[in-house]
């Protein structure tokens, strides 16, 4: 498990054990590359983000991420992967499951909800982009994203 401090200085666990004990996961995030390039979208006030969000009363988190999914990006996902657990331990704090998944169909006229849509970056264009939003600076979003980089790399093998 890596326990770290997000860029506000808030405590976050991190774990890749998906057996560890947790608080339940109602938020969900989604570490999804497609052709050699990642999927992000650029939320309306936090700035560039991998698409997430909180699961509806009464959704399953797999339900969750492939609804958050389409309503940010206009992407249709299949096969997806639960791989990590993070816990942010703010004023009421809440877990997130972290996927991976691939691209089934990409919806370019669907109607997004607070972003401006899907943006497909190489890693090198992610690493260099100034307008990041603050989920996306701390050392546990590094970790997840050498998992998918792993994954991805045996997947093609």
């Amino acid at each position: 498990m890596y326990q770290f401090k997000d860029v506000l200085g808030t405590r976050v666990e991190l774990t890749f054990d998906l057996q560890q004990q947790m608080i339940p996961a109602r938020h969900v995030l989604l570490l999804l590359k497609h052709n050699h390039k990642w999927l992000v979208t650029k939320h309306t006030v936090r700035g560039m983000e991998f698409p997430g969000g909180k699961a509806e009363e009464g959704e399953t988190i797999e339900a969750a991420v492939k609804r958050e999914a389409y309503e940010e990006t206009g992407v249709v996902i299949e096969h997806i992967k639960l791989f990590a657990k993070y816990v942010v331990y703010s004023e009421e704090p809440f877990c997130k499951a972290v996927f991976t998944a691939d691209v089934q169909f990409i919806d370019v006229d669907a109607p997004t909800y607070e972003t401006e849509g899907a943006y497909w970056f190489t890693t090198e264009q992610l690493d260099a982009c100034e307008q990041l939003s603050f989920h996306m600076k701390d050392e546990g979003m590094t970790a997840l994203r050498k998992w998918v980089e792993q994954y991805e790399s045996e997947r093609d093998n």
